[in-house]
């Protein structure tokens, strides 16, 4: 990208017109999070030859010799594999519960989550996906380091692995606060984008 480039036109979302990244199959490299590069970094990868602009802004990036429309989707020009198997990650269990605690069935914001080894740890139970389940506050408190069996608090669902594609599949429950119109074409939420 030029040094010295400059945006122009009207102000977009918070980050200011992010570009939707999609895979060379042309599905986002991310549902949850949506996969999406800064302005800046969308138009440097142009300039490298590394993606495809597939749709833009109205908005463009000025320098003294030059003018260039911001990117809004873009494709990568080499496909990138999907990780078969997903890191285990707090986030990552989160998701897999689809935010909501197993035991009472509550949805809650990330920070009043927390996850609950279903076999407690003091009791050998492992720190895995098949042990490990997402829980609200008051219910990991109640189970504390007892069995499921000792206080009748089972899980709604058995803990185990997720794919990757399982994971893809949960974010589109979760789409974001802003959705641009021109990525329509290549998401595919049950809610209505935003104008």
């Amino acid at each position: 990208m030029p040094d010295g480039m400059l945006m122009g036109g009207q102000a977009g979302p918070a980050g200011g017109h992010p570009a939707l990244v999609l895979n060379a199959d042309f599905r986002p490299l991310s549902y949850f999070p949506l996969s999406l590069w800064s302005w800046q970094d969308a138009v440097k990868a142009v300039y490298l030859d590394r993606v495809s602009v597939l749709s833009e802004y109205d908005t463009a990036a000025r320098s003294p010799r030059q003018s260039i429309r911001l990117p809004s989707v873009i494709a990568l020009k080499e496909f990138i594999p999907a990780a078969r198997r997903p890191a285990f990650t707090r986030f990552n269990v989160f998701l897999r519960d689809g935010f909501a605690c197993v035991y009472c069935g509550e949805h809650h914001p990330t920070h009043d989550l927390t996850f609950d080894h279903v076999i407690p740890r003091s009791r050998g139970g492992r720190t895995s996906w098949d042990n490990v389940v997402t829980a609200c506050g008051p219910c990991n408190l109640r189970k504390g380091n007892r069995l499921p069996r000792e206080i009748r608090m089972f899980p709604r669902r058995t803990p185990r692995q997720p794919t990757s594609w399982e994971l893809q599949d949960n974010g589109r429950s979760f789409p974001p606060n802003y959705l641009h119109e021109s990525w329509r074409d290549y998401l595919y939420w049950d809610t209505e984008l935003e104008n």
